[in-house]
């Protein structure tokens, strides 16, 4: 198990359909956003620093099982609640609860992936997770 890292989301008009209720993959970014902010608030560098110190270039989705449980809307602030369940070889499991208070509005379960880039052909490719960093989140 990890540390648990929270991220705050102010919602705005623009975030919401026409109905006035966050349009769902406006979660899915946040989701996005907040993993990232979990390793910067533990000290890891951001991905592009650490492409160039250690090769990995980032965290991609593999899988992501998405429960909404009840609705957002603009003019509210919500957190995001990141930690790391698993780690296993080149992937880990995240789970992240979006809530508003005490009310959980979507509960993910995450796969994501450390990858680094290929030097002769530029593709990314799965590599272990690299100790020190998990030595940062634990």
């Amino acid at each position: 198990m990890s540390k648990t890292v929270v991220m705050d989301v102010a919602v705005r008009f623009g975030d919401c359909d026409p109905a006035g209720i966050v349009f769902f993959p406006n979660f899915l970014r946040w989701l996005d956003a907040a993993s990232l902010d979990f390793f910067l608030q533990n000290g890891v560098q951001p991905w592009r620093e650490s492409e160039k110190t250690g090769g990995v270039a980032g965290t991609p989705v593999l899988e992501i099982n998405t429960r909404f449980v009840k609705s957002a809307t603009y003019g509210e602030t919500i957190q995001i609640h990141t930690t790391i369940d698993e780690w296993r070889g080149k992937v880990f499991f995240e789970k992240q609860l979006i809530k508003r208070g005490d009310d959980l509005l979507v509960e993910a379960k995450v796969t994501r992936a450390f990858v680094s880039r290929d030097p002769a052909t530029g593709r990314l490719k799965a590599v272990e997770a690299p100790a020190d960093i998990r030595a940062r989140c634990e």
